[in-house]
């Protein structure tokens, strides 16, 4: 049987696909003030179609984040593996940690062709990315330690390589699951599990796979929601900015631009949107229903993002009527 955590804490997920780096920054600032307790932010090179049409990088964001606001950030997800090499990922996560005293995780996983083939590099298959995902988390967490690295592996190799600036504290690195195979190795090797559903058989999954290990590890979510004041709108907004997370499969990790995003796209009709669950419109039971259902799977913390441009009312509703019902 699960165990729920004790209080579900809620924060809110910034998305470097749908904003620039300054309204980013203000996000966080908002964010604070309403009341969430945590960010996420996601880490893209590429949007996933050009209606949302940005792509800040996301360590220079983390460091101006950092600068106007006291809570803890946390990337969801970095792709260590193919544009980035694990060395450098280690090196920015290092980075952050410091500036944010401690209060930052790396959140990690296999990434998408979208963000990580630019290079020209080959889209491995599945099962060779989550490989090269161990051996990445292996090399980062040895570079953490500020000591010096040498490393040759399947993958990837290190020479002597050290931080000089690090945190006094390790670096968490939690690890992305959405399929069994993924769920398994986040359970072997994540000090915390991230996910983007309230699937809480795959929580369990992650807890046994982990079993012999020390402590509970937490567990992190992200979802989306439209907040408006006129439930068609939000709606509406919803299909034009973000229709891709209404694709089937395994179409998000392997369409390469945003055109094919947008191609794929076409077969998402606003009914589809209007009928998936997501909460759109300025219900807030509707909302904090929503994110109960992470609660409910057993999840440690919820973060949640609002699409569409009216973010001073999104943050004034969750503020005053949300996140209050989710507390009570």
């Amino acid at each position: 049987m699960r165990k729920a955590p004790e209080m579900t804490e809620y924060g809110y997920f910034l998305a470097c696909e749908d904003h620039g780096p300054k309204a980013l920054v203000e996000q966080a600032r908002m964010a604070e003030q309403a009341g969430f307790t945590s960010l996420w932010i996601s880490d893209h090179y590429h949007p996933w179609n050009d209606v949302q049409g940005h792509s800040p990088f996301v360590w220079s964001v983390i460091g101006a984040i950092s600068r106007v606001t006291s809570l803890p950030v946390q990337t969801a997800v970095t792709c260590p593996t193919v544009r980035v090499h694990p060395a450098v990922v280690a090196q920015a996560a290092a980075t952050s940690a410091v500036l944010l005293e401690g209060r930052f995780r790396l959140g990690v996983g296999t990434g998408e062709a979208l963000n990580e083939h630019i290079l020209g590099d080959p889209w491995p298959r599945a099962a060779v990315r989550l490989e090269m995902l161990e051996e990445a988390v292996g090399i980062i967490r040895r570079l953490l330690t500020g000591e010096e690295v040498n490393h040759r592996g399947r993958h990837y190799t290190v020479e002597n390589a050290r931080l000089y600036d690090v945190p006094e504290e390790p670096v968490p690195v939690d690890v992305s699951g959405f399929g069994p195979a993924a769920i398994e190795l986040a359970g072997r090797i994540a000090n915390g599990f991230i996910t983007t559903m309230p699937d809480a058989e795959g929580l369990e999954r992650f807890r046994r796979a982990g079993e012999g290990g020390s402590g509970r590890r937490p567990a992190f979510a992200g979802t989306k929601v439209c907040y408006a004041r006129d439930r068609d709108e939000a709606v509406r907004v919803t299909h034009r900015r973000w229709p891709n997370m209404f694709l089937p499969g395994e179409l998000g990790q392997v369409l390469p631009t945003p055109a094919h995003f947008a191609q794929a796209s076409e077969l998402v009709t606003e009914e589809t949107v209007a009928s998936s669950g997501l909460p759109c419109g300025d219900d807030p039971e509707e909302h904090a229903r929503a994110l109960r259902a992470f609660a409910d799977a057993g999840f440690d913390v919820v973060h949640v993002n609002q699409i569409g441009p009216d973010l001073k009312g999104f943050f004034d509703f969750y503020r005053d009527e949300v996140l209050p019902r989710l507390k009570g």
